[in-house]
């Protein structure tokens, strides 16, 4: 079997696939160069959708028991800290890291969180908002309650 594996042919394989899929076809170049030279007005009412949006959920987590986040300065996601309510349990279970936190929230919430043991920093979770304000509103509302439950 191991004939199969001539070095040359891997290497010819491995540069094959990595051009076919490591850059941009030439029309996506083209929109985005078209994107680029048009009119920016909709990147600056997006802008400023994005600024209310992340406003608010700062304000909302800021104001639910037993998580905080800072403002953050890019991006569309909050680093929220959910430090103050690990060690808790919820139906029996235990919440001692992130992974369980959002496992947890998933399984009794329905709302998907990226635990921030992913970035190396368990105490964390990372929410975005880059969804519609109406959506953020009912996950933050199910987060407080499934908050509420813990103990």
């Amino acid at each position: 079997m191991m004939g199969f594996l001539n070095p040359r042919i891997i290497k010819a394989m491995v540069n094959l696939q990595s051009h076919s899929t490591s850059n941009p076809a030439s029309i996506s170049q083209m929109a985005a160069l078209e994107a680029l030279r048009g009119p920016q007005d909709c990147v600056d009412k997006m802008v400023g959708e994005f600024r209310k949006r992340r406003g608010f959920m700062v304000d909302r987590i800021n104001s639910i028991k037993g998580i905080s986040c800072m403002k953050p300065d890019g991006a569309f996601y909050a680093f929220v800290s959910i430090k103050d309510v690990l060690g808790e349990k919820f139906s029996g279970r235990a919440i001692d890291n992130s992974l369980q936190f959002a496992d947890a929230l998933l399984d009794s919430a329905h709302v998907a969180v990226v635990p921030g043991s992913a970035f190396g920093l368990d105490g964390y979770i990372r929410l975005s908002y880059a969804v519609s304000l109406d959506n953020m509103k009912k996950g933050l509302e199910r987060i407080e309650n499934f908050l509420g439950k813990l103990k």
